[in-house]
């Protein structure tokens, strides 16, 4: 557990001993099905993987057990960054969208506004 003050880690790999290194499980925390099923889909768009999928141990609880199955030598690791650097750049791209249609909200806004202001409608 971790004390007071300190940070518990968002991202746990559980692995047993003498287990196969294509087949781990990892414990995300803080997290839900929002993140749990966009992860799953985006790695199993990868050729190389078997087996991909997670539960979310109880409702009351805000962490999720994400396995990964891997055919052959491929690291897990690998696979579970790529999908995660490919749901960052597909964020952040709906973030910049979202910036641009906020900015071109606005300045229609007070376009508006100016116009209005130097009307006849006083």
């Amino acid at each position: 557990m971790a004390g007071e003050g300190e940070k518990k880690a968002v991202l746990e790999m559980v692995q047993a001993d003498g287990a196969d290194e294509g087949c781990v499980t990892f414990v995300l925390h803080d997290e839900d099905h929002t993140l749990g099923n966009s992860l799953r889909y985006m790695i199993m768009k990868n050729a190389d993987v078997e087996f991909c999928g997670y539960t979310i141990t109880h409702p009351s609880e805000s962490k999720i057990n994400f396995r990964i199955q891997t055919r052959g030598s491929l690291p897990i690791t690998g696979v579970l960054l790529e999908a995660d650097l490919v749901l960052s750049f597909l964020n952040w791209g709906k973030q910049q969208e979202a910036n641009l249609n906020f900015h071109a909200r606005n300045r229609t806004e007070k376009e508006t506004l100016g116009v209005l202001a130097n009307s006849n409608f006083k």
